[in-house]
């Protein structure tokens, strides 16, 4: 099984190392290969994604990913800045579900910014399909407009748009992850202003047809951002697209009282997949040794489940990671009184310590 490892930038390196410790800690035959991605990748090679960091990711059977980024970078023209990395990785390796879990841990209810009756028990599966949308529709630039209010004015565009292939099989995905969990689906859209939405939901709306034993339910992107704050356990498998995802699953991951404990899996048809953390590179705190490394570490878990096969493994480390919790052991994000405070590093000691 080839792992290819790709830590990035800020404090990916300190995270991902983490992850790698605990994955080697399994015993299991892996072969990890470490490439440079990013602004590293930049400064190295000229490019955020060279062609020999993507001929490994390609080779791949998982890529573990930690975070691309940093200000000094802003001012590079667009193709050249660190998050393109992602953006290439995911389309040459056609990467179109995203899998991002938001589950409070018990230990952690206190930690969230919301009552914890209100977050006591939250598991939510966002489901953001990753190749269409905004993000990638052409399109897109800036010019001199000729119309419109301001005529002889610069103007920026992006276009949104989604094919029924893409809304279908991410589609599929969703109502395929509901049947193993609680049997509902939440599509979220912006049909009453946006053409390409009204066309989301014709289209999920057709498919739920071919799942008749999981319940689905439409909601708007405002209403489901307020809904996640007001009465977050509605929800079980929320599925939408590429920048409402994005959106989204930023906001859930607060319920669960940091974005440091929040993976993520990115996947391909045929169950390759990249899996990272949903937060960034984080440059104020890199080199400090503060960094939570729990969500990248559970996003190894995640790669061990859905690309590797290796299901006990992933609830070994799961498992690991609450016990981790319940020792009271805290890195600086989920730190409260009464708890210990611990390095990116002595994290990793404790849920390998836990492993074994």
């Amino acid at each position: 099984m080839k792992i290819a490892v790709l830590p990035g930038d800020g404090i990916g390196t300190e995270i991902v190392a983490q992850a790698v410790r605990v994955l080697n800690a399994l015993e299991l035959p892996l072969e990890m290969e470490t490439a440079l991605v990013g602004g590293a990748a930049y400064e190295a090679h000229g490019h955020p994604l060279p062609e020999s960091t993507l001929k490994l990711a390609q080779q791949a059977d998982a890529v573990l990913f930690g975070a691309v980024g940093d200000w000094k970078y802003d001012k590079l023209d667009r193709p050249l800045r660190p998050e393109q990395a992602i953006l290439g990785l995911r389309k040459n390796l056609g990467l179109f579900a995203n899998f991002r879990p938001a589950i409070c841990y018990e230990q952690l209810v206190d930690a969230s910014s919301l009552k914890p009756e209100l977050i006591s028990g939250l598991d939510i599966l966002i489901i953001r399909e990753l190749t269409g949308d905004i993000y990638f529709g052409q399109p897109r630039g800036r010019r001199t407009a000729t119309d419109g209010h301001f005529p002889g004015s610069e103007e920026a565009f992006d276009t949104m748009r989604y094919s029924r292939p893409e809304i279908e099989r991410i589609a599929h995905v969703a109502f395929q992850a509901a049947r193993k969990r609680s049997k509902r689906v939440t599509s979220v859209d912006k049909a009453n202003v946006l053409e390409t939405f009204q066309f989301w939901k014709d289209v999920v709306t057709e498919v739920g047809k071919e799942y008749p034993d999981v319940a689905l339910d439409h909601m708007y992107v405002d209403n489901a951002a307020m809904q996640l704050v007001k009465e977050p356990k509605r929800f079980d498998v929320v599925v939408t697209g590429n920048m409402f995802g994005d959106i989204l699953s930023d906001e859930a991951s607060m319920l669960t009282g940091s974005i440091g404990m929040l993976p993520s899996a990115s996947l391909n048809s045929k169950g390759q997949g990249l899996y990272e953390p949903s937060h960034g590179s984080a440059p104020d705190i890199a080199g400090k040794g503060i960094a939570n490394p729990l969500a990248t570490i559970l996003s190894a878990a995640m790669m061990l489940r859905f690309s590797l096969n290796h299901e006990a493994d992933a609830q070994r480390i799961e498992a690991a990671v609450q016990a981790v919790l319940a020792q009271g052991l805290r890195t600086a994000d989920i730190y409260s009184a009464g708890t210990t405070r611990v390095s990116t590093l002595e994290m990793g000691d404790a849920v390998i310590k836990a492993l074994k």
